[in-house]
């Protein structure tokens, strides 16, 4: 990496008072060290988990009978009231929780009190329908505060939620329900999406149509006023609901190991899989991942642009800032609508200090060109994060110059939904590569291996593993612990296996690739898509790109390449041809493209990754599966 890649940390950031303050208290005397000491991750992470409140403490820090975990055995919380109960009964109480934007332009500012009398009403009414401690309750929400409302309510009653993301079809919702068992659906009448209304309520009415023998109650949220059909005895409004419920619910005291939710996520056999987190250790391990990486202070404005139907929501817009009592910004629609400086008009008006958001969604806003920023008073910007997938150098420069005014470190996480929480990313005082996470964090230990488990040298690629548990892991897949063990766990004995591809340099710093069945083989050279995509973003007419292989009689694979183009810039012959030698020259010859083809736009979810398999079953003629989550 040559030393003009190399970016120092903002002169603004002299250190993570955070952390810093905690090293000094403990007598260690640098970051370096500190990552020392945490080899002892049960130490380390003792120490983490007694920043929480906790019923009753520990006896046991950790179990571990590979690849099952147990951590703070014998201890006693509730993620609720950490995340609520004391701050509304402390000197927060007054402090808003949540600033909301609908799509339409309506504003509401929610207080940890207003929050905690309206989770604690919800709760007393989940109790009067019999839901109990360990039922299962399906969320299908837009992003409105109902929906960490509900999340918390669960939470506090020990009752465990199933978000399901509200651009997934009824067939979807449906077999997450089945699956799940769910005894309660919560949904909207609809959600407000480009300016137009999507009947939620009605995919939820096509779902149980289909079969959902579990579902006793429906509650429905009234958000966009549409006319919606209410079965007698099973569905309920919210605000009825509510009503005469107290605003007064003790949170409950629950095993360390009470299962908190389950999110459902993709899996290679079509199925999705179930991953279950639980209160103790996911709850120590968000707090502590946002409080050191983004070094959170009282006076912050933080806004993650994620969707809380995905983990980063759960993690980084529910748990974790709230635990840490922070005000977050909560946006309903669309990133670029009506314009394309939606998200810029936020920043400026309510002075946020710090972004998370994807690789993608920066890449949809170079596509429409720095104008847009550059009009909006951007300066209230501390830190950058992003999320979801590697960030490509092209990318990561547009974002730092053109939002971050150059002077804003990018805490570039990575993560799973699997792992609950960060795992490897800089803090705000790290040296940064544009694209790469550096290093993993304290208590963690996430290494690089060839095909035969053993650690690869530096500078050469093989599959991302954990070599040792961690607090927020997943504990299991809902109902199927054998699915479990062979997934994550059966390829190499004792490594997680976290289906990633990654390389890491003579500094230590890792370079994630994507995932590792999206590595071609090319003549017998393993290539990454990701490789080829980033490089092609680098060029000035590219605006976003995504690589797939397509099979070769005597190559094996060859890449095929989607490319979206700037403003400005039209499609040619001459641009593709100009294109394949631009990765010729950037990469080498064995990854120029076989083909370019040019869109006006790439297929995406609403949580904006590009949907690969998609480009793919159409390119080879197949079933292209289930599009529910297609923005369009």
């Amino acid at each position: 990496m040559s030393a003009d890649q190399l970016y120092p940390p903002s002169t603004e950031l002299v250190e993570n008072a955070n952390i810093t303050r905690w090293m000094r208290d403990r007598g260690i005397a640098s970051y370096d060290a500190l990552l020392a000491r945490a080899a002892d991750y049960e130490w380390y992470w003792a120490e983490m988990a007694k920043e929480l409140d906790w019923f009753q403490p520990w006896t046991r820090t950790l179990r571990w009978n590979t690849p099952f975990a147990e951590w703070f055995l014998g201890g006693k919380i509730n993620i609720a009231y950490n995340a609520l109960d004391r701050h509304a009964r402390g000197p927060r109480k007054n402090k808003v929780a949540y600033i909301f934007e609908g799509e339409p332009g309506d504003v509401q500012r929610w207080t940890y009190y207003d929050l905690w009398r309206e989770t604690n009403r919800f709760a007393n009414a989940l109790k009067r329908l019999g839901i109990q401690a360990g039922d299962r309750v399906t969320l299908y929400l837009p992003m409105i505060p109902q929906l960490p409302i509900a999340m918390l309510a669960c939470a506090k009653i020990g009752a465990v939620h199933s978000v399901i993301f509200s651009g997934f079809s009824s067939t979807a919702l449906k077999d997450r329900v089945n699956d799940a068992e769910a005894k309660l659906l919560i949904t909207a009448d609809g959600s407000f999406r480009r300016g137009k209304a999507v009947p939620l309520k009605a995919n939820t009415d096509a779902a149980l149509a289909a079969g959902t023998p579990s579902v006793r109650h429906v509650i429905v949220v009234r958000r966009t006023g549409l006319e919606v059909s209410m079965q007698s005895g099973r569905d309920l409004w919210w605000h009825d609901l509510t009503a005469a419920e107290s605003d007064h619910c003790e949170s409950v005291p629950l095993d360390s190991e009470a299962v908190l939710f389950t999110l459902y996520t993709s899996g290679t056999t079509g199925k999705p899989k179930g991953i279950v987190h639980v209160h103790g250790g996911y709850a120590v391990g968000v707090h502590t991942s946002l409080k050191y990486v983004f070094d959170l202070k009282e006076t912050d404005i933080y806004w993650c642009a994620a969707d809380i139907g995905w983990v980063t929501g759960h993690s980084y817009i529910v748990y974790a800032p709230l635990m840490l009592g922070a005000t977050s910004v909560m946006y309903e629609g669309a990133p670029d609508w009506p314009e394309p400086d939606r998200w810029w008009r936020i920043i400026a008006r309510e002075g946020v200090t710090i972004l998370y958001t994807s690789p993608t969604a920066i890449r949809m806003h170079m596509k429409f060109g720095e104008s847009w920023s550059r009009a909006h008073d951007l300066s209230t910007l501390r830190l950058l994060g992003s999320v979801g997938e590697p960030i490509n150098p092209e990318a990561w420069r547009w974002y730092h110059a053109h939002v971050g005014g150059g002077r804003c470190p990018i805490m570039d996480t990575w993560w799973q939904t699997e792992t609950g929480a960060f795992m490897v990313s800089p803090l705000p005082v790290t040296p940064l590569k544009p694209g790469s996470a550096t290093r993993p964090l304290p208590g963690i230990a996430v290494d690089v291996v060839d095909q035969s488990g053993q650690r690869s040298p530096d500078g050469e690629g093989g599959f991302a593993v954990i070599r040792q548990p961690w607090p927020s892991m997943l504990r299991t897949l809902y109902k199927d612990p054998d699915r479990y063990r062979q997934t994550y766990w059966s390829r190499w004995p004792n490594l997680y296996l976290t289906g990633d591809a990654a390389m890491r340099d003579a500094d230590g710093y890792l370079w994630f690739r994507g995932r590792a069945d999206e590595v071609l083989n090319v003549a017998g050279h393993r290539l990454g898509t990701s490789e080829v995509e980033s490089a092609l973003v680098a060029h000035p007419a590219v605006a976003e790109a995504a690589c797939i292989g397509v099979p070769h009689d005597v190559k094996g694979d060859v890449p095929k390449v989607y490319v979206t183009l700037k403003a400005g810039h039209q499609p040619s012959p001459q641009l593709a041809d100009e294109l394949k030698q631009w990765v010729a020259n950037e990469i080498g010859p064995i990854a120029r493209p076989e083909a370019i083809e040019f869109r006006d736009r790439l297929p995406k979810t609403r949580s904006g990754k590009i949907m690969r398999r998609l480009l793919k079953a159409e390119t080879l003629g197949k079933d292209v599966g289930d599009v529910s989550t297609l923005e369009d």
